[in-house]
């Protein structure tokens, strides 16, 4: 069965960003530093910084890319209310928090009530989530499993989203093999097929005897929207490289189709009034160093996209390739522009593919 969000009432968003700035300031004395997601003075940016340094200094290690299945919807509240019990001992902010918990969604007219899943669509879940996760991975993390490793391990997460580097594949496969375990004590489930150990040692390194009829290229792995690999930088050395995922690059560019096919009749300023505001965000959290190709690429299939659904508007004034891009002179659709990265040469689009 699937449920809508919960939708909270204005009072209850005013309440709950109340109780969240009293939880964080209790919480955020306990949230360990390679957390990163919801918290204040954090961001995504700097956990993609954390990884990448992580993985420098083990020259790329083994990666355990984890996928919880549904996270927010199988969350146990009655775990969620025991570990709130360890710090938060006010009985009106408990009696809140419940109230929260247990209001359960509407669906076709009727209230139905879990004792899985935070009120999502809630200014407080994503803080709860954290609570929970803090409880689950990030202590049991430091307590119990660094202590018993041969070498070094990171755990950078954002939310559900993480990603754990070890230095030896040992540990790695001893933890992917517990972690299941762990996180079931708790309600929570990993994902079988998109949960995945990689190898990701810096190429030309030396491989162990066991290993050397095995694939010496190292792998790839998704986190938090970019890929991350290896590439050799303009100077020859090797360096790990991120760009935008395919997944979210797709995701993302549907949504400029859906918007374009929605909104073609509008006046063209408009359209590219909103287009670029769309353009100038996607930039804004993929404009990384060395992503600037997919930036590019997607203000490219934009253009594409806008083409199409312009000549959708009327057979009769179709436009050809050369008037769109005389027409894009005149409402230019935003390059990529970073000080670390190339300017783009032309805002000409043309029929043409380019290769992903």
């Amino acid at each position: 069965m699937q449920f809508e969000l919960t939708v909270p009432t204005f009072e209850d968003k005013v309440l709950q960003r109340a109780v969240a700035m009293v939880l964080n300031a209790v919480y955020e004395q306990d949230f360990r530093d390679f957390s990163y997601g919801f918290r204040p003075r954090r961001s995504a940016h700097q956990a993609l910084d954390a990884l990448r340094e992580a993985l420098r200094s083990v020259d790329g290690g083994w990666v355990l890319d984890v996928d919880i299945r549904a996270f927010f919807d199988t969350l146990v509240l009655s775990h969620l209310r025991a570990f709130l019990d360890q710090r938060i001992i006010d009985g009106v902010l408990r009696r809140t928090i419940n109230k929260w918990l247990k209001a359960g969604v509407m669906e076709d007219g009727e209230i139905h009530r879990t004792d899985l899943g935070t009120p999502q669509g809630g200014v407080i879940s994503p803080l709860l989530a954290n609570i929970y996760l803090h409880e689950v991975l990030d202590q049991w993390f430091v307590r119990d499993v660094q202590p018993r490793l041969k070498a070094r391990a990171f755990l950078i997460r954002f939310a559900d989203d993480f990603a754990i580097v070890f230095e030896e594949e040992s540990d790695a496969r001893r933890v992917m093999e517990v972690l299941p375990q762990r996180f079931s004590k708790f309600g929570l489930t990993i994902h079988p097929e998109k949960t995945r150990l990689v190898r990701f040692r810096k190429p030309g390194l030396a491989i162990p005897p066991m290993r050397v009829n095995q694939d010496a290229d190292p792998g790839t792995f998704d986190l938090l929207g970019f890929t991350h690999f290896w590439a050799r930088s303009r100077k020859g050395n090797w360096v790990v490289f991120r760009k935008t995922a395919t997944k979210r690059f797709d995701r993302a560019l549907d949504r400029i189709q859906n918007w374009c096919r929605t909104n073609r009749h509008l006046p063209v300023p408009d359209q590219q009034k909103v287009l670029s505001q769309k353009l100038t965000g996607h930039y804004r959290y993929y404009g990384i160093i060395g992503n600037w190709r997919a930036l590019d690429r997607f203000r490219f299939e934009t253009g594409r996209v806008w083409f199409k659904w312009l000549n959708r508007r009327s057979q009769r004034r179709a436009l050809n390739w050369d008037q769109f891009n005389a027409m894009l002179k005149r409402y230019p659709l935003p390059c990529p522009g970073r000080a670390n990265m190339a300017p783009s040469t032309s805002q000409s689009v043309s029929p043409r593919s380019r290769m992903r």
